[in-house]
């Protein structure tokens, strides 16, 4: 086990999770109660990080978590998401933060426009998250999570982020995921189902106590 994985000083171990956002690092630091130090690309300004070239969730996380781990020689998480739509083949999938320039806004009325006249049974989605993990001399793990439900006629809520106002999950009838709490959509989260199969790995790496396991 690399020295990057023990905390024998008593210094949290270090992980870097392959985003810009300071909050998304806090969340995922939460999420194992402090005893990790989970830093994010905000930290680390010198990293030039490759543009996404992978056709699925799973390869654009390998991508950047392998990058990440071999450029700082740190553990790294590598975290892509999207909303995948039956009705268009699975699209916008991977190019789900890119499928119209401007806003969240513009994407998911692009969405909106292109799914009009389709009717409600034909309008089911998904949320996809893949996680990956990568470390110096160690292989690559990945884990993906989803929550399932469907594209509502028009947005509604003033939560979340991204496609959240026009995604209805189906743990949640008649709701948006934009008018969730933020513990009710974190009770269904992709991303925390995906970070929640690929505990293992992460406590074999970093040999955290059981008592310190996420919930």
């Amino acid at each position: 086990m690399s020295s990057s994985a023990s905390s024998g000083s008593g210094v949290p171990p270090r992980l870097v999770l392959a985003t810009q956002n300071r909050g998304k690092a806090r969340e995922f630091e939460a999420f194992f109660l402090g005893r990790l130090r989970v830093e994010s690309l905000a930290d680390h300004p010198e990293v030039v990080m490759p543009e996404e070239a992978g056709a699925t969730f799973e390869a654009n996380a390998r991508q950047k978590a392998e990058h990440i781990a071999t450029v700082l020689g740190l553990p790294a998480l590598g975290d892509d998401s999207g909303l995948a739509v039956d009705a268009l083949a699975g699209a916008p999938g991977v190019h789900s933060a890119r499928y119209a320039e401007g806003t969240d806004k513009d994407r998911y009325n692009k969405l909106l426009s292109v799914l009009q006249g389709i009717d409600a049974s034909a309008r089911t989605a998904r949320f996809v998250c893949a996680l990956a993990f990568a470390a110096p001399g160690a292989h690559t793990a990945v884990a993906t999570g989803e929550v399932r439900g469907e594209i509502a006629a028009s947005p509604r809520g003033e939560g979340g982020f991204g496609y959240d106002p026009v995604f209805l999950p189906a743990a949640t009838p008649g709701r948006t995921m934009a008018e969730l709490s933020p513990a009710e959509k974190q009770a269904i989260s992709h991303r925390g189902e995906a970070l929640l199969r690929l505990q293992p790995t992460l406590l074999a790496y970093f040999s955290l106590a059981a008592g310190g396991a996420p919930p």
